[in-house]
């Protein structure tokens, strides 16, 4: 398996295809967006200089990761020959259920199809395919060259050698997979979210501000960001996607996302992306300050 496409380009997408990248795999990156795609590789191209200023990597293996990336705006062309596509999409279901549907009919019928998604059903997902069993959760988490967990989860239908190849790979990447089966939010995020959400919750109900309720976590909880400044890092909108297929799916009011974060995403307040969330980061450099706290 060394033939791999990833399906966008954004910040999941770039991250999934730099790693793989630079794992000498060759890496197909598509989007339909030409400008997403010559951002993606700047990114992607800017990390590794990141990489080769801390002796992390030689410039010798800058300039082969990068070589293992083709671009493309099409699927069609994107997904030949390949032995996994990783969909790393907006996390919108009719969107990821289109491209599921796209892929099944471009790919190869041996393809392996993961998708990205933090908390869609990857059963759901399947069900719109002629191979199911092919069909699984490969969840990387933020930053993806940097972060160590997989979450690889299992549809209804998934088989046990798709699911073992997926476990096989992740390690291959030097990443720790951990398997979980297919409810809403898995393990990471059915956990995180509620924990980001009270928090927002506790902004909102005045108790503390948002420096003092990060302050609390970090230095109380040893946690190397606030719930609050992961918020903004993650994307707001994100944060509240994922909120609402938990609370769709378990129709738990504990999974409500607040009134607050849902004024926010509407006034376009999404964190690091728009430049102002629980914190300001009009300028492009703080921005990139505070990424670069999480990536040391």
């Amino acid at each position: 398996m060394k033939h791999i496409a990833v399906i966008g380009a954004g910040t999941m997408g770039n991250g999934i295809a730099h790693t793989f990248a630079q794992n000498d795999f060759k890496v197909r990156l598509i989007d339909i967006n030409e400008s997403a795609l010559k951002k993606g590789i700047e990114t992607i191209s800017k990390n590794l200089d990141r990489m080769v200023a801390k002796e992390t990597i030689s410039k010798h293996a800058k300039d082969e990761t990068l070589t293992n990336i083709s671009t493309y705006t099409s699927i069609v062309e994107g997904v030949k020959n390949t032995s996994l596509v990783v969909e790393a999409a907006t996390e919108h279901v009719d969107l990821k259920l289109d491209i599921f549907k796209q892929l099944d009919k471009a790919c190869p019928k041996d393809t392996i199809l993961a998708t990205n998604t933090s908390s869609i059903s990857i059963t759901q997902i399947a069900a719109v395919t002629n191979r199911p069993d092919k069909v699984i959760g490969m969840h990387f988490m933020n930053p993806v060259p940097i972060m160590q967990l997989v979450e690889v989860i299992r549809g209804y239908s998934t088989s046990d050698s798709v699911t073992q190849t997926i476990l096989n790979l992740s390690k291959t990447l030097g990443k720790t997979p951990v398997e979980v089966n297919d409810y809403p939010g898995f393990v990471a995020n059915r956990i995180l979210m509620p924990m980001i959400n009270e928090s927002i919750e506790t902004l909102y109900n005045g108790v503390a501000g948002v420096k003092e309720i990060d302050t609390v976590m970090k230095l109380g909880m040893a946690h190397p960001m606030g719930p609050l400044q992961l918020a903004d890092f993650i994307g707001l909108d994100v944060c509240l996607s994922i909120l609402n297929v938990m609370y769709e799916g378990f129709k738990n009011p504990k999974y409500a996302p607040c009134p607050l974060l849902i004024n926010m995403v509407r006034a376009n307040k999404l964190g690091i992306k728009s430049g102002e969330g629980f914190y300001d980061y009009t300028e492009e450099r703080k921005a990139e300050n505070v990424a670069k706290q999480f990536l040391q």
